[in-house]
């Protein structure tokens, strides 16, 4: 399998290798050359398959002879060693929990994944990766976790001060040893503009290998697609049509999950769920793509002015734009409608939603749902990273699981930047 820039200005690239990079020299994201649907049967037969075989099928093609069998499967026994249950809201509606894994959030699969693979290219080499990455929330985390000791990488996260939850920073400012945390005075779209100019700056890359662990990188954004094809398998005896509402901030997440749509998976819509950060749904109301600046809110992993990964969303249907539309909606909430949202699931069957979560399934509500369709909100971080609002909003003590508790007592540790030349010389400085 090989790669290409969707900037289209960079030679195509192996597996391997945009999982190195990271980013294309001209900046452009990479992205698969060819998407293969599965056969049918592996559809017909998914209730048959665990959870290994069935994201062995989807990923094998992306990653080609570059991991041996045995390894890949190895890697995604050890990614996949937890749970993706659907749980049921409503008659019509579920939730799929994705916060089962060891920092609580969606992004450990993709964080996991990528850590093993470059630990399996970089094996036989002695040189250091340094992977640098943005964080709005949850991803610092699960990239600090995914990559805590692994040989010959070293972890650099930005993070905008004030914009993640207390829990959220200590999971990326504690662990210590490889992983290092620069906390940024601004937004994320700042950090993430600071990730994408150190890429091309030749003072840095000519000393030191560096790569991304966003969801730009191939191998945190590909095995997002599982959670899809999970989902799938377990509710395809409903027979109905399955809507996805994903709360959106990157778009890595539902960019994903239409790659599991073109290997084959059967899908009624994809609603791209989002706070007042509404760059794509202004976009597909009047046809102009005009990012503005991020603003806070209580989901902070989506406040994301300009998400990266909408790009590949594009791409995938072309860069179609009636297509798209025919496909994809995308619907935006402020705060006050997102509490109103938690109190309403928590209302209807019991079930606490975290701030991310609820704008999911305010996306399903905005939708609507046929007699002959089943919603899917999916739940992206554990209540317990949002404990202020949610323990504010519901009435509720949330109880603390272990994967939290132990990160409570350690102290912060981050160097506070806020500009590109003081990662630069942050960067340079640690080559001495």
């Amino acid at each position: 399998m090989q790669y290409y820039s969707l900037n289209k200005n960079a030679p195509n690239v192996s597996f391997s290798e945009a999982v190195i990079k990271g980013l294309a020299p001209d900046r452009g994201l990479y992205f698969p050359e060819t998407i293969t649907p599965l056969p049918a049967s592996f559809f017909e037969n998914i209730e048959k398959l665990d959870h290994i075989e069935i994201a062995y099928q989807a990923i094998q093609q992306f990653v080609g002879d570059e991991i041996p069998e045995n390894e890949l499967r190895d890697i995604l026994a050890d990614v996949l060693s937890f749970d993706f249950p659907v749980v049921e809201v409503t008659d019509n509606i579920g939730t799929l929990e994705l916060f089962n894994g060891p920092t609580m959030a969606f992004k450990d699969v993709g964080a996991r994944f990528m850590a093993r693979c470059l630990e399996y290219f970089n094996k036989n080499n002695d040189n250091h990766v340094t992977v640098l990455v943005a964080t709005s929330g949850d991803t610092g985390g699960a990239v600090a976790n995914g990559f805590l000791g692994i040989k010959g990488v070293d972890v650099v996260i930005l993070y905008p001060n004030g914009a993640v939850s207390d829990i959220q920073e200590r999971q990326l400012t504690t662990l210590g040893q490889n992983i290092t945390a620069l906390r940024v005075d601004g937004v994320f779209d700042d950090c993430q503009e600071m990730v994408k100019t150190a890429f091309l700056d030749t003072s840095i890359t000519d000393h030191q290998q560096l790569t991304s662990a966003n969801s730009i990188n191939v191998a945190r954004w590909l095995p997002q697609l599982f959670y899809f094809l999970f989902a799938y398998k377990q509710v395809k005896s409903k027979r109905k049509d399955i809507v996805f509402s994903v709360p959106s901030g990157n778009f890595g997440n539902i960019c994903a999950g239409i790659v599991a749509h073109k290997l084959g998976m059967p899908i009624g819509h994809f609603v791209a769920s989002v706070n007042v950060n509404d760059t794509v749904v202004r976009y597909l109301e009047t046809g102009n793509y005009d990012p503005k600046p991020s603003k806070a809110t209580i989901s902070n992993a989506m406040d994301v002015g300009n998400p990266s990964n909408f790009i590949r969303i594009q791409e995938l249907f072309d860069q179609n734009f009636s297509s798209l539309k025919d496909q994809f909606s995308s619907y935006s909430f402020d705060d006050p409608t997102t509490r109103d949202a938690m109190k309403e699931v928590y209302d209807l069957s019991q079930y606490v939603c975290d701030p991310h979560g609820a704008v999911g399934y305010l996306g399903l509500q905005k939708h609507g749902l046929q007699d002959n369709q089943y919603g899917i909100f999916l739940e992206t971080a554990h209540p317990v990273k949002f404990l202020d609002v949610v323990e504010d909003v519901l009435p509720i003590k949330v109880g603390i699981p272990e994967q939290i508790q132990k990160v409570l007592d350690k102290e912060k540790v981050f160097t506070a930047i806020d500009k590109y030349e003081d990662l630069k010389a942050y960067l340079l400085d640690r080559q001495k």
